[in-house]
């Protein structure tokens, strides 16, 4: 620790791991007890855009619940991306810390830009199967929206394939990252120092996530493809 003498206060690397870890367990919990002892609250009202996007697009009428697979997938992908959007109030606490040591002590920290950095890094990993299981995704709509309800759901058939070979390339790649940051212990070229390997493991994490959400999209998609051809054959 004497590298960082005269630093003034630097977050504990175990701290930090910690705090991100059990953090959103408490948010949530608090979440759920507030909302539960609040009485019952309004639906938000939709905005003009998301009240177009449901006119324009079919498709959000035509739910399917899905099997005990795709419940359980969906249900870890949206409880993840919960868990991981608390963590953007770190960054919020982290950074005004840095405004407050700097502007009125003169004391800047070491710690909070890379630890921030590396979070939104982590976060934005995590989320991405958040973002697939609610179709948050950036998707071309030029053809696509001149297709039938059914060429809808077969062009995301199609599509899917292309899917699975980033989300496969991702997963491989991440894990051979994740081993030799683990086996080199490679920590950040920073002051603070501290360990990549946890941060690589995330990427891990979060390409089979989105792996299993895709899967998860791909049978409902399948069988709401056959369902729409036995409605239309009917």
């Amino acid at each position: 620790m004497s590298d960082l003498e005269g630093f003034g206060f630097v977050l504990p690397h175990w701290f930090y791991w910690g705090w991100l870890a059990v953090m959103p367990l408490i948010m949530m919990a608090w979440d759920k007890w507030s909302s539960g002892h609040g009485g019952e609250t309004a639906e938000p009202e939709l905005t003009p855009g998301e009240l177009q996007a449901e006119e324009d697009d079919p498709l959000i009428y035509l739910q399917f619940e899905g099997n005990w697979f795709t419940k359980v997938v969906d249900w870890i992908c949206d409880k993840s991306g919960l868990f991981v959007s608390f963590w953007t109030v770190n960054a919020v606490v982290f950074y005004f810390f840095e405004v407050v040591m700097r502007y009125l002590f003169n004391m800047p920290t070491i710690w909070v830009h890379e630890s921030s950095f590396l979070l939104l890094g982590m976060q934005y990993l995590l989320a991405g199967a958040f973002a697939m299981l609610h179709g948050a995704h950036v998707r071309v709509d030029v053809m696509y929206n001149l297709l039938p309800v059914r060429g809808r759901v077969g062009m995301d058939i199609f599509t899917s394939m292309f899917f699975f070979m980033f989300a496969l390339v991702l997963m491989i790649t991440s894990w051979t990252f994740f081993q030799n940051s683990y086996s080199m212990n490679e920590t950040t070229v920073e002051t603070w120092g501290i360990q990549y390997w946890p941060v690589k493991g995330m990427m891990v994490l979060g390409s089979v996530l989105l792996l299993l959400a895709g899967i998860s999209k791909l049978i409902k998609d399948i069988v709401l493809f056959v369902r729409l051809g036995r409605e239309r054959t009917a």
